[in-house]
């Protein structure tokens, strides 16, 4: 099992305050101490206030952000959570992603997603109803120009273009799929190296337009199938990402009663088919959340290997 430290979302909106004397480069090298695998963003460029007034968040540019967190760290892994595909041309996304992952030595894991906020998509400019169609093409297009191929057709055709530098690993980084839909599910077979569904209620299912997953013999059936369809078409397994559904105590019951929450039902997630754990820490200061990270680290990440 691998573990992903997400930056607090939370964070964002007072990030002048909550770093006190350190900065984000100090965020990252802290998660790598503590033992993480990954660091990761989230994205919203442009959030619409009606969004934000009723849980939304505010995001660093992603790819400035993980860059930021990239020279301050050695091992750590760098990964979008997730970039939503559609708010930029794929050519542009790829040359960030291969130029990130290039000077990063190739520590770029790029989690994409179809995206679900309309006002967001028509403030950017964006196409909405296209979304999912454009990421399924955005994929093949950004695997393209990173190995120098020509990308015949619609809706991102290229030819007679070349992209350097490359990005460190051959033929691009792998790419993980956001979202619960049977439609992010089949993206992720079939295009992708990795899954990143979401835990949530009904409640929240209804805001995010996407399905509940509430357990993990829910979740496990899900991984199953999809690594069945990947073995049959003779792919490798998928790589999943998942945030705890006890993820609720870091805000309630604080991070030693989350770890040890966690540390006993890491050999379910695993036989789930869960590769990854992610985690967001929601600590109010850096002082705080050096605390937080370094208690995590000892408690479960530590006691796990």
């Amino acid at each position: 099992m691998r573990f992903n430290l997400m930056f607090p979302m939370r964070a964002v909106k007072h990030y002048e305050t909550w770093r006190a004397d350190g900065d984000l480069g100090t965020v990252a090298h802290i998660a790598e101490e503590a033992g993480f695998d990954g660091f990761s963003m989230s994205e919203h460029p442009f959030p619409e206030q009606g969004w934000l007034s009723n849980g939304g968040h505010h995001a660093f540019d992603p790819f400035v952000a993980l860059s930021f967190a990239a020279a301050s760290t050695q091992r750590i892994k760098l990964i979008t959570y997730v970039m939503v595909a559609g708010y930029r041309n794929p050519y542009l996304a790829a040359k960030a992603i291969a130029s990130l992952d290039l000077l990063s030595r190739g520590r770029m894991i790029v989690g994409m997603g179809a995206g679900y906020l309309q006002p967001e998509f028509e403030v950017l400019g964006a196409d909405f109803p296209a979304r999912g169609k454009n990421l399924e093409a955005a994929i093949p297009a950004m695997r393209a120009a990173w190995t120098g191929a020509d990308r015949p057709g619609p809706p991102f055709p290229a030819k007679g273009h070349s992209m350097l530098p490359p990005p460190a690993q051959p033929g691009g980084p792998p790419i993980w799929i956001g979202g619960n839909s049977p439609a992010a599910r089949r993206r992720a077979v079939i295009l992708a190296d990795g899954w990143m569904p979401m835990g949530q209620s009904r409640v929240v299912a209804e805001i995010t337009g996407t399905p509940a997953l509430e357990t993990v013999a829910e979740l496990s059936e899900q991984i199953r199938a999809m690594q069945e369809k990947r073995s049959s078409a003779g792919l490798s397994l998928l790589d999943v990402s998942f945030v705890p559904f006890d993820s609720e105590l870091l805000r309630h019951g604080g991070a030693e009663e989350f770890a040890t929450r966690v540390r006993g039902q890491l050999d379910a997630y695993a036989e789930a088919g869960v590769t990854w754990i992610t985690i967001e820490p929601v600590s109010r200061s850096l002082e705080a959340f050096r605390r937080d990270v370094g208690r995590i680290g000892e408690l479960l990440i530590s006691s796990s290997r």
